[in-house]
């Protein structure tokens, strides 16, 4: 009963969505800025919910093992026209940005089998892990009024304390995606 919740509470979020709005109340003290990209200033960034599993390889991985990084995590399928817009935009700001402590994970969801999302992966290059999610049980973990991932692809990134500062709905260009990341690198 427990996973058909989550399924039916998977499919409502917006499919391949190109944008949408927070669902959050007046009080939420995000900032909703240009290009479908929201912040939270550092003094109201609430705590990212827990997120681990195992990785379309099969490994283990738990998000909270990268407390002390910059941690961009997006929600993608590999039937995600979107998805592979940006795909080679991700793959590059990640490696660019690695040593600077930044850590990318993907989130691969609605994907009923590995194999296409491997095959994703390896078309785009990208080298960072990826929790398979087939049923959308870790997006629904990230509480209501928060800036939690409502479409497919959202991007969401923690700072180094493990909060919650940035969203995007929205497939990212490199520039748009380095826009999120670059103050938070700058933060000490």
């Amino acid at each position: 009963m427990l996973a058909v919740g989550a399924t039916v509470a998977a499919l409502s979020l917006t499919a391949c969505g190109g944008g949408g709005t927070s669902g959050g109340s007046a009080d939420t003290k995000f900032v909703q800025g240009k290009g479908g990209v929201d912040t939270v200033a550092k003094e109201n960034r609430k705590d990212a919910p827990q997120l681990s599993g195992k990785t379309l390889e099969g490994k283990p991985l738990d998000v909270a093992d990268y407390k002390g990084k910059i941690v961009v995590l997006n929600v993608w399928g590999s039937w995600c026209a979107p998805c592979r817009a940006e795909a080679s935009n991700l793959a590059k700001v990640a490696k660019d940005t690695k040593a600077k402590g930044v850590q990318f994970v993907g989130i691969n969801t609605r994907d009923s089998n590995r194999a296409p999302a491997l095959r994703f992966e390896k078309e785009y290059g990208i080298d960072y892990p990826s929790l398979y999610d087939p049923i959308g049980k870790l997006m629904l973990r990230f509480p209501k009024g928060s800036l939690n991932p409502q479409a497919i692809p959202s991007t969401i990134v923690l700072d180094r304390e493990g909060r919650i500062a940035a969203r995007a709905l929205t497939p990212l260009s490199e520039e748009r995606l380095r826009t999120m990341v670059t103050p938070l690198i700058a933060e000490k």
